[in-house]
């Protein structure tokens, strides 16, 4: 990863307290446009934890004791890479820590679809699911893509053994900057259950260094690589692709 100090977080307290926290914050998904979410550039933001290359902000929430986040890094890999990453309904698994289910389910199609997920919890806490919608977008003008994430979770039947999560608000915004990925990811969640407010608030910025950090190694895979963004007339995002091999018609 590339240093992120000129823009601008040490470990959890324990690997039971990191778990616990996973059902919180790790989700792939999305929904209605930044519902319930703080501006990324608003007052107010506390930088809470920095390594070389992540930085990660709280801010507290009204009528909520679960803070939301914001974490910024520079990924070592192109745009490209990341959403071929994004667009795989199972890669919730390969990058988002603890996520240990993940697929797409009923109608949908790359600008508005829908995910189910699965957090594995230690024994004696109950896993946490997601049922999550995604919607997607980006500009041939400026090559930004934005990804809006919402719980629905009557979209679906509770699972037994699960706890469903009924509120998560997530934002990702990829900015390309020549081979590498400026990523902005805001997230606030109400998990159901029994998870103690003051203890989410204290770990919440392990989840997503971890997880950004992870997938940036994903996002080198040899399945990841060689794709490209495709835009309509218009200039509107409208797919990710695999490039075109030499000799394709």
């Amino acid at each position: 990863m590339q240093n992120l100090k000129a823009r601008g977080v040490a470990r959890p307290a324990s690997a039971l307290a990191m778990l616990l926290m996973a059902a919180v914050v790790s989700t792939i998904a999305a929904g209605a446009a930044q519902a319930g979410l703080p501006d990324e550039n608003a007052e107010g933001w506390s930088l809470r934890k920095e390594t070389d290359n992540i930085r990660v902000f709280t801010i507290d929430q009204p009528d909520s004791s679960f803070q939301a986040f914001k974490a910024e890094a520079i990924l070592d890999v192109p745009i490209e890479n990341l959403m071929a990453v994004m667009i795989n309904p199972q890669s919730c698994v390969e990058w988002v820590h603890n996520c240990s289910e993940s697929y797409a389910f009923g109608d949908g199609n790359f600008h508005d679809r829908y995910a189910y997920s699965v957090n594995d919890m230690p024994w004696p806490v109950t896993d946490r699911d997601y049922v999550l919608r995604i919607r997607t977008h980006g500009e041939k003008s400026d090559g930004e893509v934005v990804m809006n994430l919402n719980a629905i979770p009557d979209r679906r039947e509770e699972e037994d053994g699960h706890i469903r999560v009924d509120k998560s608000d997530t934002l990702y915004r990829f900015i390309p900057e020549g081979d590498q990925t400026h990523m902005i990811w805001v997230q606030h969640t109400e998990p159901n259950g029994s998870i103690p407010g003051w203890l989410v608030n204290t770990l919440l910025v392990d989840i997503p260094i971890r997880s950004m950090e992870q997938l940036e190694r994903v996002a080198r895979w040899e399945r990841y690589q060689n794709h490209e963004l495709v835009y309509d007339s218009s200039g509107k995002l409208k797919n990710v692709v695999p490039k075109p091999q030499s000799g394709d018609d």
